[in-house]
């Protein structure tokens, strides 16, 4: 099930397959021969790097055994029924980070998680946080990011490579938004995925509406400045008020409702 996924996200992938191809094209940064044997190496890598990540982790972080029926395992089994990511593993960091990823080529993908998110969050905004991820690898993020990543790489003149990098980051924004949607059919409450996103930008434990509603227009003006669009033109992520006005529209349409109530 990935009829969740953002509109854009599709359009916006082909568009950059296209005008990735056009800007290799016509800046003669590689003949195409040359940008074949480019990408199959840079995914070659990429491959590595993900077999390697994922056995250092296996060595340093704390490895949740899903067979197990305790709260974290339960929980994560539930998004999973929801979501039918596949095989994955599920690790926790203990660092001082609040952060959350995916990686992976093939099977097992990997979940990532830092520890303080623990502290900060409910069991429901916990859940649109597995659920964001568990929908970066149910729509096939994790190894689509990679060869786009290797397109977005070839070497090329320098205004070439920023306008390659542009394209890429805008479908990576296209993605976050398609995962928030997991996310919210994970926890099945739109209100928990708004607050876990406040969390993650104020680390503050118990927000009231009053605090929400401060941290929104906040967020607001950020979206109205010149500075906060040209930041979030060369990000990977939405701006946060983006992404919470995306989940409210999604959580008024049927689609949701008829996902949810499956």
């Amino acid at each position: 099930m990935t009829n969740y996924r953002y509109p854009s996200e599709t359009a916006i992938f082909w568009g950059t397959i296209i005008l990735v191809s056009l800007v290799i094209i016509l800046t003669s940064a590689a003949t195409f021969c040359l940008a074949g044997v480019f990408i199959l190496a840079f995914f070659v890598m990429a491959y590595l790097s993900n077999k390697s990540h994922h056995q250092s982790l296996i060595y340093s972080a704390e490895r949740v055994d899903l067979s197990k029926q305790q709260p974290l395992s339960d929980l994560i089994r539930v998004c999973q029924n929801r979501l039918q990511p596949g095989n994955l593993d599920v690790f926790i960091v203990r660092e001082r980070q609040l952060n959350a990823y995916t990686f992976g080529v093939d099977s097992p993908k990997a979940i990532v998680i830092y520890s303080p998110m623990f502290q900060l969050m409910d069991a429901e905004e916990l859940m649109f946080v597995f659920g964001h991820e568990m929908g970066h690898i149910s729509l096939g993020h994790t190894w689509l990011n990679t060869i786009l990543g290797g397109l977005a790489g070839i070497p090329a003149p320098y205004g070439a490579a920023v306008i390659l990098a542009m394209i890429f980051r805008s479908w990576n924004r296209a993605c976050e938004y398609s995962a928030d949607r997991a996310g919210m059919i994970a926890c099945k409450n739109p209100e928990k995925a708004i607050t876990a996103l406040l969390k993650l930008v104020s680390g503050d434990t118990h927000l009231t509406e009053g605090e929400k509603a401060q941290w929104i227009r906040l967020l607001d003006k950020q979206d109205d400045s010149l500075t906060g669009q040209l930041q979030e033109l060369v990000s990977s992520h939405p701006m946060i008020i983006k992404r919470i006005e995306q989940i409210r529209e999604y959580a008024t349409t049927s689609e949701y409702a008829r996902i949810i109530s499956s």
